[in-house]
């Protein structure tokens, strides 16, 4: 091997670059703020100058001198051999060529690849991939911790990826969601019409083919019969203006629209209060007066038989319209309690004897159940029964055909619960959140305050309904009472 040849894999390069105050910004910056210090020590950056600057500028990039003419460079740093131009620009070019000594080369910006191939690799990757997990640990760590289940889906539909309040919704492993359609995992969701959602196609389908965002709202029934509302929102991702992600959001709201429906009806009831003297005074006194005439024309002697039959349906018709009359008005007024000590099992016995009879006479088994030692509740005992009543009439009128009808009583999260349970029919979905509205019946008679006077009780004693129904397989309607805390004193009637 020539001398020549062994001093020249032995040079060593001293850099020093040369550059405008844009060009020279961009180079900076292309080598990162993070390793940007190591990588210039590495390659042997010496100093930077600018062309056309009479004065020292500030550092170009971070801990290397930086100066205002390349020649006052040259001269502070003799052992400059290599000399990067980073403008491009020609004229800058030429200038460097005409002044440069023959010990130093010249590398234009059309060939600065040559100058990022002395950058160690695996310092550029290992800088990169820290970066890039952090950014990856720092937004998984977000979408984690969000409480709505968040979905990202490719552009067949398909899941690549969830964040953890899917995977503990569902209770399945990552494994088993991945490639698997949103309907697929979340089965038995539906989609309903109101003013945001699409009218006739599912938001996601809707998102994939028009690149748009969309939200709807959709209900589902879990196993255990209770009905859960979500808010669901759909967004593109797009690169270059095409479609490449969609990310699927679904929000449990039930919760919220247990709260908006209990203010519909208490709006609801507030009204009816207001019109409850205008019932009472302005409908059921010319009542009184149809019902009296009627009745002291059917005592009459020269009645034929038809007129009688008409008399008499005045008759009943005017009685029905009362018995409404006084429901509503004492659905308005405030529920008079005779707060005692409670046992409800022996409330639930007693109930149960009454109802019996009709129960049998419908080929309808009962049973009643509870556990021991439950505690006692604080609560109008008369009250609790007139809510068992209007329960089991519902739960005979649900099996027209025989079944079974189950009470049970047990402490469940801080209340004892009473629950009512038949095999009946069922209450449809799209009404199971009308039944404790006010006037609201499916029977085609009555009023339509029976369940709606048993929430008004319930929220009376600080306690809570709850219903569950799956269509074919029954009704469970539960009473949680707040139970009789140790701070209070018991009463004599033990």
């Amino acid at each position: 091997m020539s001398e020549q040849q062994t001093n020249h894999q032995s040079l060593e390069y001293q850099v020093g670059i040369v550059g405008d105050r844009r060009s020279l910004a961009v180079f900076r910056d292309s080598l990162g703020h993070g390793t940007c210090q190591g990588i210039l020590e590495r390659t042997n950056v010496r100093a930077t100058a600018l062309f056309n600057e009479s004065t020292h500028t500030q550092e170009a990039l971070p801990g290397i001198p930086a100066y205002g003419d390349y020649q006052e460079m040259l001269s502070q740093h003799p052992e400059i051999n290599l000399v990067l131009e980073t403008s491009g620009l020609p004229r800058n070019v030429a200038a460097l060529r005409g002044d440069l000594p023959s010990r130093v080369i010249l590398v234009e910006r059309a060939a600065a690849g040559f100058f990022l191939h002395l950058f160690p690799p695996e310092e550029l990757w290992k800088a990169c991939r820290m970066d890039l997990n952090a950014t990856q640990s720092l937004l998984s760590t977000v979408i984690d911790q969000l409480p709505e289940d968040i979905l990202f889906l490719d552009t067949d539909g398909l899941i690549i990826g969830v964040n953890q309040s899917v995977l503990h919704d569902l209770g399945l492993p990552r494994r088993e969601i991945m490639g698997r359609r949103v309907k697929d995992i979340f089965q038995g969701m539906e989609t309903h019409r109101d003013a945001t959602s699409c009218p006739a196609e599912e938001p996601l389908e809707r998102t994939l083919r028009t690149a748009q965002p969309q939200e709807a709202l959709c209900t589902s029934v879990d196993p255990f019969g209770r009905m859960h509302y979500f808010r669901v929102y759909t967004s593109p991702i797009l690169e270059d203006g095409v479609l490449s992600r969609v990310v699927f959001i679904r929000r449990d709201i039930t919760q919220r629209t247990e709260m908006e429906n209990r203010l519909q009806q208490s709006e609801k009831l507030a009204s009816i209060g207001e019109l409850s003297t205008y019932i009472a005074h302005e409908i059921r006194n010319p009542l009184f007066a149809i019902s009296g005439f009627a009745n002291s024309l059917l005592r009459g002697d020269n009645l034929d038989e038809a007129t009688q039959n008409k008399l008499g349906i005045i008759l009943d018709e005017s009685k029905r319209l009362d018995t409404i009359l006084k429901s509503i008005l004492n659905f308005t007024r405030p529920t008079e309690q005779r707060e005692t000590e409670c046992n409800v099992l022996a409330v639930a016995r007693e109930t149960m004897d009454v109802m019996d009879l009709a129960a049998r006479s419908q080929k309808i088994q009962t049973s009643l159940e509870g556990r021991p030692g439950l505690p006692q509740v604080r609560a109008d005992p008369e009250l609790i029964k007139q809510c068992l009543i209007n329960l089991i009439k519902n739960s005979l009128e649900a099996m027209p055909d025989g079944g079974e009808l189950r009470i049970s009583a047990r402490l469940r999260k801080g209340f004892v619960a009473l629950r009512v349970a038949d095999t009946g029919h069922g209450i449809p979905a799209n009404i199971r959140d009308r039944v404790f509205s006010p006037f609201f019946s499916t029977k085609g008679k009555g009023a339509g305050l029976g369940l709606a006077m048993i929430r008004k009780i319930m929220d009376d004693i600080g306690g809570d309904v709850t219903l569950t129904s799956r269509e074919g397989d029954g009704t469970q309607i539960t009473l949680l009472l707040p139970p009789l805390l140790a701070v209070a004193k018991p009463s004599d009637e033990g």
